[in-house]
C-alpha cells in the first residue's frame, strides 16, 4: 500500500494569538490532491466505536474539500465501510456538524499548527473532532476527552495518518486547555464567526443589508422535518390528530405543511409508506398552488428531480403531467415517489435547454425549477457553501436564462410559467425574473418573490424565489 511522505508538523505552543495577530483562514487541503479512499481498506476499529464513525466522517469531509457533494461522499463511505445503521447515523451527524462549523474549525487549526495538515484526511479528522468538542455546553454529543482519545485512535489505525497521531493528540488537548482564548481569537475572523467563505458573507451583506446576519444564522441551524399532507388521502387537521394519537408533537406551518417538533426516520412517520404524507420543505410546497392547476390541463415540470413538486401537482388535480430531468439517474427517485403516492406521470430524461424532445403541443402550465447555487438551502446541505465559488451565480444565471427562454415557447397563450430557484442571490432570482419579463413581454402575476430563511417559527422554510408569468394571447 502506498504511503504519503511523513510530514512533521510543529505544534505551536505559544499563547493563542490576539485578533490582530491571528492568521487568515487558509484551506486545510490542496484542491489537486484527492483524499485516499483506499477501497478494501479495513481499519482495526470496532464498528460500534466513535473512532470508526470519526474515520467515516473524516473521509466524507475530505471528499467535500476536494469537490464532492456531501451526500455522494457519504454514499461512497457507506459502500466502503459497510457500517450498521446506527454507525451510519453517527457518521452522517458528525459530517454535517463538521460542515456547519468548518470555518471555525479550520481557523482553530490554523492558530494551533505551523502549516496546513496533510493529507486531506488528517485535516478533516481534526475538523470533525473540533466540531464535536467546540459545541455549546449541553450540546456536546460525546465527552471531550473521549473525542481526543478516539481521534488519536483513528490516526493510529490509518496508514496515511499514523505519522501524525502525536500532532492530533497535541492539537486537541491544547484546544481543551486554551479553549476560551483560542475561540475568542478565532471568532474575530468573519469566516470563523459565521462559518461561510468570506465571499459568501460579503454577498449576503450586499444583497440583504438588514437581514444578512439572520440569513447566515439560519443557514447554520439544523433543518426541521416538514411534511406535505396528500390532499387526496387526508387533511392537515386529520393528520395532526393522527400524529397526536401516536404521541408525535407537530404544528401546521403552511396550507398543506406539517412540521414535526423532533425529526424521526421516514419509516417511523405515520402514513408515509401509504402515501398520506411526503417530506418537503414548507416553502417548496408553495409551487403547486401557485401554478393554479385544474383537471384536464397539460403540465410540464422541468428539472423535476427528486419529484416533490411533481407529486404535489398531481395531488391537487388530475392533469396530464410530463416531468423531465437532464440526469437519467435521478428519474427512478421520481418514479418511486409516484408509486408510493399512487400517482402517474410521463418521465423523460431530457435537457430543459433543448426543444428537440418536444412534440410541439403547448402546455397550460410549466414549472421551471431551474439550476442555481442552492444558496437558500444550506441548512439542509451545509456543504454547498464550501463547494460553490464566487462566479457560480453568474454562470448558473446564464444557464437558467437559456432554460427559461426555451421553456417559454412551450407555454400556450394565456398559459403560465412558474420560475423557481432555491437561491438567495438576486442575479439568479429577481434580476433574472425582471430580465425575462422584458425579453418576452410577459405579464408578471402575484407571487411571493424572494423568501428568506429568517421567518418566525410558524413560517419555518428554506430560502426560495418565486416569479409567476402569464403569456399574453396573440
Amino acid at each position: 500500500m502506498n504511503k504519503r511522505p511523513l510530514l512533521k508538523l510543529k505544534i505551536v505552543s505559544k499563547p493563542a494569538p490576539t485578533a490582530a495577530e491571528a492568521p487568515k483562514l487558509r484551506p486545510s487541503y490542496h484542491p489537486d490532491v484527492k483524499p485516499v479512499l483506499q477501497p478494501g481498506f479495513q481499519p482495526d476499529l470496532r464498528a460500534d466505536s466513535l473512532a470508526f464513525c470519526l474515520l467515516g466522517a473524516a473521509n466524507a469531509v475530505a471528499q467535500v474539500r476536494t469537490g464532492t457533494a456531501l451526500p455522494q461522499a457519504l454514499t461512497r463511505v457507506f459502500a466502503q465501510n459497510h457500517a450498521a445503521p446506527q454507525a451510519r447515523g453517527a457518521i452522517q451527524d458528525i459530517s454535517y456538524r463538521a460542515m456547519r462549523q468548518l470555518g471555525r474549525s479550520e481557523t482553530l487549526i490554523g492558530l494551533m499548527t505551523s502549516k496546513a495538515p496533510e493529507p486531506p484526511m488528517l485535516a478533516a479528522l481534526l475538523c470533525c473532532a473540533l466540531a464535536l468538542m467546540a459545541a455549546e455546553p449541553g450540546e456536546q454529543p460525546y465527552e471531550e476527552f473521549t473525542v481526543v482519545d478516539q481521534a488519536v485512535t483513528v490516526a493510529t489505525s490509518h496508514p496515511d495518518m499514523a505519522h501524525a497521531k502525536g500532532m492530533v493528540n497535541a492539537v486537541l488537548r491544547r484546544f481543551l486547555r486554551e479553549r476560551k482564548a483560542l475561540l475568542a481569537s478565532a471568532l474575530q475572523q468573519p469566516v470563523a464567526q459565521w462559518n461561510y467563505p468570506q465571499w459568501w458573507i460579503d454577498a449576503a451583506r450586499a444583497a440583504y443589508p438588514r437581514d444578512w446576519q439572520a440569513i447566515l444564522t439560519a443557514g447554520n441551524a439544523a433543518p426541521p422535518l416538514t411534511l406535505r399532507v396528500n390532499a387526496r388521502k387526508s387533511t392537515v387537521a386529520d393528520y395532526l390528530a393522527q400524529l397526536a394519537g401516536a404521541g408525535i408533537a407537530a404544528a401546521q406551518v403552511g396550507p398543506s405543511a406539517v412540521r414535526l417538533a423532533q425529526p424521526i426516520g421516514v419509516q417511523a412517520i405515520p402514513g408515509f409508506a401509504a402515501g398520506v404524507v411526503s417530506v418537503q420543505d414548507a416553502g417548496a410546497q408553495l409551487a403547486a398552488g401557485l401554478l393554479d392547476v385544474r383537471d384536464g390541463m397539460r403540465v410540464l415540470d422541468a428539472c423535476a428531480a427528486p419529484g416533490g413538486k411533481t407529486c404535489h401537482i398531481l395531488e391537487l388535480a388530475d392533469v396530464e403531467l410530463t416531468a423531465i430531468d437532464a440526469d437519467a439517474k435521478r428519474l427512478p427517485r421520481i418514479a418511486e415517489n409516484l408509486e408510493r403516492l399512487g400517482l402517474s406521470a410521463t418521465l423523460q430524461a431530457q435537457d430543459a435547454q433543448s426543444a428537440a424532445w418536444w412534440d410541439g403541443r403547448q402546455f397550460d402550465r410549466v414549472l421551471a425549477d431551474v439550476p442555481c447555487t442552492a444558496s437558500g438551502i444550506v441548512r439542509r446541505h451545509p456543504d454547498i457553501r464550501w463547494l460553490r465559488r464566487k462566479g457560480d451565480a453568474l454562470q448558473l444565471a446564464t444557464l437558467s436564462a437559456k432554460i427559461l427562454d426555451n421553456l417559454w415557447q412551450m407555454v400556450r397563450p394565456d398559459g403560465k410559467l412558474l420560475f423557481v430557484t432555491c437561491s438567495l442571490w438576486p442575479q439568479e432570482s429577481e434580476a433574472q425574473a425582471a430580465a425575462f419579463a422584458v425579453r418576452h413581454n410577459a405579464t408578471r402575476l402575484p407571487a411571493p418573490g424572494q423568501l428568506l430563511p429568517t421567518g418566525a417559527a410558524e413560517q419555518d422554510h428554506d430560502g426560495l424565489f418565486y416569479a409567476l408569468f402569464q403569456k399574453n394571447a396573440a
